[in-house]
């Protein structure tokens, strides 16, 4: 019983980009490794710009930093 997690930056994804990544990962767990899609569960989490970092930055203050 598969069980994924995707998580996303809340940016507009919408209802059709959501379903087509479950779709997608669902198939590649069946293709992959032959696991049964009706136990494969998946689960998008959205999480807002400010609780998402890299670089030891927030997203936004990522996104502002000059590029060189």
């Amino acid at each position: 019983m598969p069980y994924v997690n995707i998580k996303v930056t809340r940016e507009g994804v919408t209802r059709e980009q959501k379903a087509e990544l479950i779709a997608g990962v669902t198939t590649l767990l069946q293709r992959v490794l032959q696991k049964d899609p009706a136990t494969t569960y998946v689960v998008i989490d959205e999480v807002e710009l400010d609780n998402w970092g890299v670089a030891g930055l927030s997203v936004p203050a990522w996104r502002a930093r000059p590029t060189p």
